[in-house]
């Protein structure tokens, strides 16, 4: 299936809203992509919504580990969304759910970023 990502910028929160499967094959572009958008944007905080992801393994927990450590520089907050109950079982289990918050919908993680749409 593949994996299929989107980028959108509201003030200097960025959206990033993934779907399908973030495996090894597609951690590097996701990465990539990922960190660019942070460095040509005046970027602070970061929603990650993963309604639509279908699989997740470990390469893509450290692609969301490495964002989350810079989000933390810049002084801001990396919140995910929209979590199914099986993404949502390997955040709990390896303990991302201790440094990142997890909100129902993305549009409640904006305001509790203080950007309103």
């Amino acid at each position: 299936m593949g994996l299929h990502y989107s980028f959108d910028v509201k003030k200097d929160v960025l959206i990033v809203r993934l779907s399908g499967e973030l495996d090894h094959h597609e951690a590097e572009g996701l990465r990539q992509q990922w960190k660019d958008k942070m460095y040509h944007n005046p970027i602070k905080h970061v929603i990650l919504n993963l309604e639509d992801v279908s699989f997740m393994d470990s390469s893509g927990l450290g692609v969301i580990l490495g964002r989350y450590k810079e989000v933390l520089q810049l002084g801001g907050e990396l919140v995910v969304c929209s979590i199914s109950p099986s993404i949502k079982r390997l955040f709990e289990m390896s303990g991302l759910f201790k440094i990142i918050r997890l909100e129902e919908n993305e549009q409640f993680a904006l305001v509790t970023l203080g950007v309103a749409s």
